[in-house]
């Protein structure tokens, strides 16, 4: 089913979502397993699993560094289909512009078709470890807007190189990020909320934001977004604070800013147990007034381990 129809069929009712990340290459997937199994009794309609971009490693070879591309999280389709057949749940495979030609995305999106996948969140993705800025792969697509165009022109039956006036495959669900305190790269606010407009009339159908910290940024970003014609549902995404070093890493890596109230609660901790409790209890609170709010799904980030989501559910599912 589609997460559009999850939330018509949810009837106002606030759902349960969250989102992971493939194991590392070569680690079983029952560590996966035994991770998302706890969460499942919150009856989840639709489980994300992210999608890692190359990376370049160099090997001696001979005396001499060889530079060689990999990928450490591979597997992200296949993952899909596994927990699709496992839990009976919806998935939604993180399709990005990084690091993928658009012939690669094409073939994908064929697979995805085929395994009855009928949701992507399409994402530009970040740059490589060793780039300043976002280069796009040679062949491959530069931002969100040109991937979501060539999801839709493919629900139209407009592949690459043909055009299938039916192709009996049913069309994606697509998702978009959206950023209530801003893209890092974006010169306003304003301006991010054209662009997410933009991927909206190419064929969006709705928002998962970025984590935030501070409730009334979403509120705001929502109205603003709802000014400017954007009507489609729009996802808050959660993430709970675990360890101390979030105070430094989060802000520096997704550039957000933390409440006061929170970075005092992180410091005044003796140890990671009671940060976790925290991130928890901070957590909690920003769930209860979201689903006040009416907010159609609360979508968190749980980055492979579940016993603070599970903590956090607890308390509203």
């Amino acid at each position: 089913m589609k997460i559009t129809d999850h939330i018509k069929k949810a009837n106002g009712e606030t759902l349960f979502s969250f989102e992971i990340v493939p194991p590392v290459k070569g680690k079983s997937i029952q560590e996966l397993y035994n991770n998302i199994d706890p969460l499942m009794e919150f009856k989840p309609p639709f489980i994300d699993v992210t999608t890692s971009r190359e990376e370049y490693v160099y090997k001696e070879k001979g005396g001499l560094l060889e530079k060689k591309m990999t990928r450490t999280r591979p597997g992200t389709l296949g993952i899909c289909a596994s927990l699709k057949h496992k839990y009976d749940v919806d998935t939604v495979p993180h399709v990005l512009c990084g690091g993928f030609t658009k012939e690669e995305t094409e073939y994908l999106l064929v697979d995805c078709q085929y395994l009855e996948i009928e949701n992507v969140m399409a994402l530009r993705g970040d740059a490589r470890k060793e780039e300043k800025y976002f280069t796009p792969t040679k062949g491959g697509h530069r931002y969100a807007t040109e991937l979501v165009e060539q999801i839709q022109n493919i629900n139209q039956g407009n592949y690459l190189h043909d055009t299938i006036e039916s192709s009996g495959l049913g069309s994606f669900c697509i998702g978009v990020a959206g950023y209530p305190e801003k893209h890092m790269e974006a010169p306003s606010l304003q301006s991010d909320l054209k662009r997410l407009k933009q991927k909206v009339e190419l064929g969006a159908d709705y928002v998962v934001t970025q984590m935030f910290f501070d409730n009334q940024k979403f509120f705001d970003f929502v109205g603003a977004a709802r000014e400017m014609g954007i009507d489609i549902p729009i996802i808050p995404g959660i993430k709970p604070i675990a360890v101390k070093r979030h105070l430094q890493l989060l802000p520096h890596v997704f550039s957000i800013d933390l409440p006061q109230d929170l970075i005092d609660a992180v410091e005044a901790c003796q140890d990671n147990k009671a940060v976790r409790q925290v991130g928890v209890e901070w957590a909690i609170q920003q769930s209860k007034e979201l689903r006040e709010a009416g907010v159609p799904v609360l979508h968190y980030y749980s980055m492979g381990k579940s016993d603070n989501v599970k903590a956090i559910a607890k308390e509203l599912f």
